[in-house]
């Protein structure tokens, strides 16, 4: 059983809990939701004893073994098969103790350590670090190159392959579906649903935690609130809480009203003044009930386009590709008024190709493509958010599209996407990924397009974003295409979906769960469903113009991530030196240098959040380097 009584828990002057106390049982499989900031990474922390509590206690059984996803991976020469068999602590010290026992010579050691290893099943950990792997997309000869060899986001895959090799009584993992693929994200569900032991998991795809937790604990208000079941039934067990709520909100409102109608009408009639005293006693005992809150920030929907072409586009017979590498064949398409798409197929198959194609950014290798001349479109793709101006702000961006509206009617719009305050004249390079892609939804929205090609628009986008990305979708009278692991936001906006997979387009006659057992038959008939090749049988001449034709493509995307990697060494180098100066035990004492000491801790904070910043930016920014690489060499 984990406890929390009375907490209290603060990140520097931001109080996240307040007073806050729930019992969690052994056994329970949890979903740790709430808005962005509320502090469910700083609870993990909390849990691990990675940070300290403010206040109050925190209990937790002296035998329970815990184990945390970890956010950041070293660049090791490690294979990846070694790094993910580390996760298995007590495996790793059970193969210390003999390699120390055999140095030593001590036969009883020996003998100790063997039996230790046996107990464990030693023998298997090698192949099941394998089959985690290999569920987690990695090829048997990636299962063996170095960790440094791999870009941010398969690096991401090797930690959460790590913490799963771990022997825990308690899994906490944080966003674990964020760098997955849809197929993944599969895997890892039927993966952990087997799993026995206690698991807290934050994230943001409701499909994921309706399949694999029990509770939900909610952070809203600087509290914590316990809900039985998944996700669908913390959502419904909250509309009514939040119902019941405001109808007796408005009734009490109501009596206080009448009492207060009373006071004022007879306090100063002697015959009634005992009576009207009583009722003002009564109103400062009153324990008010607030109105229903729903913390949310987000409500928007889709223009009505200006025009809606029939068809949109047509493609007959196109090749989808770069110049010397095709990527798809053959494809044929509609696209409609009433087309509501969605894009299945492994990683690298060629559905961010096919997207590309139909915006315009790739010509078609071949075929037919007709596209309306008046067709508008929206499209939503992380390279798009990455180019987002730095130094742009969301209120210029909106003024841009209504050069005559008023700042509150500028700012009652960006509301809506979650932007209020300041944060409306902030300059687009201090934003999150998350921050960028509601920014980047909202540029869109004020375009009026009549076809919406969503590439991965939920990534970065907390639960009720996603939410109201759905709302947004359903109501929108245009066409879709989508691509996302998002399986929520897949079932509820579309209505057909379409097989990306060794190099064809084809329709898919069933759902997600049709799609599920698709992967897995291929899997068991050794298909493979990762990889997407194009055709070889090139001269060495148009191998050399293949090759130059991805490295022009890779050019901005690699000077982009080598250009992040600088300043995040140069804001690691500057934080080094100021706190190198922060460490001498004269600027405390000196009065004469209280301004110096100021400067220096504000010079501090100024830079750890750029650093967390630039962080966020270089770590995205090779995600995009490695979805292009992807595509273009597999």
């Amino acid at each position: 059983m984990l406890s929390l009584e009375h907490i209290n828990l603060r990140r520097g002057p931001d109080l996240l809990l307040e007073d806050a106390s729930v019992v969690l049982h052994k056994g329970w499989r949890v979903g740790l939701v709430g808005r962005n900031g509320t502090g469910k990474s700083s609870l993990f922390k909390l849990i691990m004893g990675e940070l300290e509590s403010d206040g109050g206690n925190l209990n937790l059984p002296s035998d329970w073994r815990l184990a945390m996803m970890a956010q950041e991976v070293p660049a090791l020469e490690q294979p990846a098969i070694d790094y993910v068999l580390d996760g298995h602590r007590a495996l790793r010290r059970a193969e210390k103790t003999l390699a120390d026992a055999e140095i030593a010579g001590d036969n009883h050691a020996i003998a100790h350590a063997h039996g230790e290893l046996e107990a464990l099943h030693a023998w298997q950990q090698p192949a099941r670090a394998a089959t985690l792997l290999a569920g987690l997309g990695f090829s048997e000869t990636q299962q063996q190159q170095p960790v440094a060899s791999f870009s941010g986001g398969w690096r991401m895959r090797l930690n959460l392959a790590q913490v799963l090799m771990s022997d825990a009584d308690l899994l906490l993992l944080d966003e674990p579906t964020n760098h997955l693929d849809l197929d993944a994200i599969l895997w890892l569900q039927s993966y952990l649903i087997q799993q026995p032991g206690a698991l807290l998991v934050i994230s943001h795809d409701r499909a994921f935690l309706d399949a694999t937790v029990n509770q939900i604990l909610h952070i809203e208000h600087k509290q914590l609130k316990h809900y039985s079941g998944g996700y669908s039934d913390f959502e419904r067990q909250r509309a009514e809480q939040l119902s019941l709520q405001q109808k007796m909100h408005e009734k009490q409102q109501a009596q206080v009203a009448h009492m207060q109608k009373f006071i004022a009408r007879f306090k100063a009639k002697a015959s009634k003044a005992k009576q009207a005293q009583s009722r003002v006693k009564a109103l400062e005992r009153l324990e008010l009930i607030g109105p229903a809150h729903v913390d949310s920030g987000f409500s928007f929907e889709f223009h009505s386009p200006n025009k809606l072409p029939n068809p949109m586009e047509n493609l007959d017979a196109v090749q989808c590709g770069y110049p010397g590498a095709p990527i798809l064949d053959q494809v044929s398409l509609s696209l409609r008024p009433e087309s509501r798409i969605g894009l299945l197929g492994p990683n690298g198959a060629g559905k961010s190709t096919l997207m590309r194609t139909l915006v315009g950014e790739l010509a078609p290798l071949g075929g037919r493509f007709e596209k309306d001349g008046d067709l508008v479109i929206g499209y939503f793709h992380q390279q798009q958010v990455d180019r987002l101006a730095a130094d742009d702000a969301p209120y210029q961006m909106m003024s841009r599209f209504y050069p005559k509206w008023s700042e509150s009617q500028l700012r009652s719009e960006l509301g809506r996407f979650g932007f209020h305050g300041d944060d409306v004249f902030a300059p687009v390079g201090r934003f999150s990924g998350g921050e960028k892609a509601r920014l980047a939804l909202a540029m869109i929205v004020q375009e009026k397009p009549a076809l919406l090609l969503l590439d991965e628009p939920a990534n970065h986008l907390d639960l009720d974003m996603r939410e109201a990305l759905t709302m947004a979708l359903q109501s929108f009278e245009g066409a879709v295409v989508l691509v996302s692991h998002d399986r929520h936001l897949l079932e509820t906006t579309v209505d057909e979906f379409y097989l990306v997979a060794n190099g064809s387009v084809s329709r898919f006659d069933g759902d997600l769960d049709d799609y599920g057992r698709w992967l897995q038959q291929n899997r068991r008939d050794g298909k493979p469903v990762k990889e997407d090749k194009p055709g070889d049988g090139l001269d060495a001449k148009a191998r050399r113009q293949q090759a130059a034709q991805q490295r022009h493509q890779l050019r901005p995307l690699k000077k982009q991530v080598e250009k992040l990697d600088k300043q995040l060494s140069h804001c690691d180098q500057t934080l080094a030196e100021i706190e190198t100066a922060l460490g001498d035990e004269a600027l405390y004492t000196d009065d004469s240098r209280k301004n110096e000491m100021n400067g220096l801790l504000g010079d501090q904070a100024r830079l750890k959040k750029q650093h967390d910043e630039l962080e966020e930016q270089l770590l995205e920014a090779m995600e995009s380097l490695e979805q292009a690489e992807s595509e273009l060499t597999d």
